[in-house]
């Protein structure tokens, strides 16, 4: 059965889902105006580390950046987790993560206390578990500075699940005050899962971690059968952002 965490590891209770971020904003007539900078012609603009969305003039906007470290047993899903966060292709064939790769999400939402909209921006750092192993730096690279770590599992590979208190430990172990969510993966082929839900309450019981599901399924493509469906992509994953939002801020403010 799971470890339970030990008092240095535990932090303050996260917020309760809806109470610090507007959860369904993005769908409002506002937050489509917003959204519409991270889209061009209904697809997912790609932003490089230096690049960042153009609003219109008249929209000041505060940018709240965070590096967030996605850990997991390899296959489980890391890289086709932050594709789809991306609004890029996830593969389809699985290939281990040749050293780090970085990948970077603006997110815009609205606060609910203020009723401020913040931009988030996400730099996810991802890095296969064979480079992990060979090469000593990589992990005190991806955990230098971090602000988040992300926590993945598969609905279809128990050992996935089995492994998340030791990731915890190894990865998260040392850093109190970081925020760390977990993210159970290919929850579209529950049908057929490894992990029952009873187990789910009890790590969920013992840990006092937020757990989000995700969908591994391809996204809706537009007219022409080949380009992602942006906005059916940002409402597939957009649990996920203001979930990751959400935790961040809250955390900042006891800082």
């Amino acid at each position: 059965m799971h470890s339970t965490p030990s008092r240095c590891q535990a932090m303050a209770r996260p917020p309760a889902p809806g109470s610090v971020i507007v959860p369904d904003w993005h769908e409002s007539a506002e937050g489509k105006e917003y959204l519409a900078c991270i889209l061009r012609k209904n697809r997912r603009r790609v932003f490089g580390l230096l690049e960042r969305p153009v609003l219109p003039p008249p929209v000041a906007i505060d940018t709240a950046s965070y590096k967030i470290f996605v850990s997991g047993k390899s296959g489980g899903g890391k890289t086709a987790l932050v594709a789809k966060l991306a609004g890029l292709e996830v593969p389809v064939v699985h290939h281990e993560t040749a050293g780090i790769q970085t990948t970077v999400v603006f997110w815009p939402a609205k606060l609910q206390a203020s009723e401020r909209v913040v931009m988030f921006r996400f730099e996810f750092w991802d890095c296969g578990e064979s480079a992990l192993k060979k090469f000593d730096h990589m992990l005190p690279a991806c955990k230098e500075k971090t602000d988040a770590f992300l926590f993945l599992f598969s609905f279809t590979d128990r050992a996935s699940f089995e492994d998340l208190p030791g990731q915890l430990a190894r990865v998260a172990g040392d850093t109190p005050g970081v925020v760390r969510m977990v993210i159970g993966s290919k929850f579209d082929q529950y049908m057929h899962t490894d992990v029952p839900e009873r187990d789910l309450t009890a790590f969920r019981q013992a840990w006092e971690l937020p757990l989000l599901r995700v969908k591994s399924v391809p996204g809706r493509r537009l007219a022409d059968g080949r380009t992602l469906d942006g906005w059916a992509g940002l409402a597939d994953v957009a649990h996920v952002l203001n979930g990751l939002a959400e935790q961040l801020w809250h955390q900042d403010q006891l800082q």
